[in-house]
């Protein structure tokens, strides 16, 4: 193939001709690695949660995230000096394949903190030559990333290494340091519209747990409306209730049809408009599986031990049948499915937790959730007003959500072509 004008063929590829190649090493300064830690329980040292150790998960895509730490023991504890510290650049060492290599730039100094055995620290070396936010947007990068997994070792499908010697010997691409400056101050700013996204959804939904707390207790009414509230057994204000099945695995064309099947897993406190698994007409009519409208409110029943499934719920938004680990929900007129959706979202964790019944696997039966009490105001009206308040809340969370999607996207678009020479800043 043709080269470019302006361009070469090098081991890690097409770069422009004024680029270099050169082996990490010569970029960075000495890769030193964190503490080894035990898992100490609290009831038996007061003073073990005085001390936090970052998780390996601390680094993703050139970024830091202090706040992920477990509180430890560690065994060495006169390695105490690593510490991320402001400049330095934190590596994931050992980790699933997925993860290893991963790295993040450290803003400041974080003196409480201590690094775990499975992460490297390094500072930069050589400053005339390398922009460290440069590196880091290199080293975050989907083109490293497939580098690193090649140089990495272990067994199959568990923890993955790097050595220090194949770190350090990787070639990567090179431009002249004015480059590399553009290019991070490029990315620096998508990053800061990012983290601007993130902040404002974070505070979205703050706001929004604010308004549950006021409007879903009757703490905070509406313009317009008065009466007293209620706490009522939700089998009072619901016709019926139903679960799902699955059909036969042996049977292989019973999923080979185009009626939409839920799971528990599918339930994420979202608008359902597919599944992962369709089921064939005759797989629903020989399981008795109902067709579910649209709107309908579906909780999850089974599992309910596990954090992520606790609580999680779904509103239909497109035909579907479900499992058994689901539960349809059908009010009457004086409940309104929205109204028990933002219930369910705001009090399902807590309800579970009180209510569930099990021994290995805590579950809900259609018994305990007839007696499950939900707040009820003295009017549907109001109920369909405080729907619409949350709804719209969420409505607004959903499209910040879908921007910030797609900035990380344009973001990752940047990435592999500044930093691979295919659009240059200088």
């Amino acid at each position: 193939m043709e080269l470019k004008p302006g361009y070469k063929q090098t081991e890690v590829g097409v770069i422009p001709a004024a680029w270099d190649v050169a082996p990490l090493g010569t970029l960075i300064g000495p890769l030193d690695a964190g503490v080894s830690v035990n898992s100490v329980a609290k009831e038996k040292d007061p003073f073990a949660h005085d001390k936090s150790v970052l998780k390996t998960s601390c680094v993703l895509g050139g970024r830091f995230f202090p706040e992920e730490h477990k509180n430890i023991i560690p065994q060495d504890v006169h390695r105490a000096k690593l510490n991320p510290r402001k400049g330095s650049v934190i590596i994931s060492r050992a980790n699933t394949l997925e993860l290893v290599g991963e790295c993040g730039y450290v803003e400041r100094d974080y003196p409480t903190l201590f690094l775990s055995d499975k992460l490297w620290m390094t500072r930069s070396e050589g400053s005339e030559t390398r922009c460290d936010r440069w590196l880091v947007y290199l080293l975050g990068s989907r083109i490293f990333r497939r580098s690193i997994r090649d140089i990495a070792t272990g067994t199959s499908g568990s923890m993955k290494n790097i050595s220090k010697d194949s770190l350090r010997s990787l070639q990567i691409p090179l431009p002249p340091l004015a480059e590399q400056e553009a290019v991070a101050e490029a990315l620096s700013d998508a990053d800061a519209v990012i983290e601007s996204l993130e902040q404002l959804i974070a505070k979205k939904r703050y706001l929004k747990q604010g308004a549950m707390q006021e409007l879903l207790s009757g703490k905070n009414r509406l313009p317009g409306f008065s009466g007293e509230w209620k706490t009522r057994p939700v089998g009072e204000v619901i016709s019926h209730c139903s679960s799902g099945a699955t059909p036969h695995r042996g049977h292989a064309e019973y999923y080979k049809g185009d009626i939409k099947w839920v799971t528990s897993g599918e339930l994420n406190y979202n608008l359902i408009t597919d599944t992962v698994e369709k089921i064939s007409k005759v797989a629903a009519e020989r399981t008795n599986l109902k067709l579910h409208p649209v709107g309908t409110f579906l909780m999850a029943i089974t599992g309910l031990e596990a954090a992520g499934t606790r609580g999680a719920c779904g509103i239909v938004g497109s035909p579907a049948t479900t499992n058994q680990s689901c539960m349809a929900i059908y009010p009457t007129h004086e409940l309104s499915t929205q109204y028990l959706y933002h219930c369910y979202v705001y009090r399902g964790n807590n309800l579970a937790l009180e209510y569930c019944q099990g021994t290995k696997q805590q579950s809900y039966t259609a018994k305990l959730v007839r007696i499950l009490p939900i707040d009820l105001p003295p009017t549907i009206e109001e109920q369909t007003a405080i729907a619409a308040v949350l709804t719209d809340i969420d409505a607004e969370i959903s499209a910040l959500s879908s921007k910030l999607g797609k900035t990380r996207q344009i973001k990752e678009g940047m990435m592999h072509n500044l930093l691979t020479g295919r659009i240059r800043l200088v």
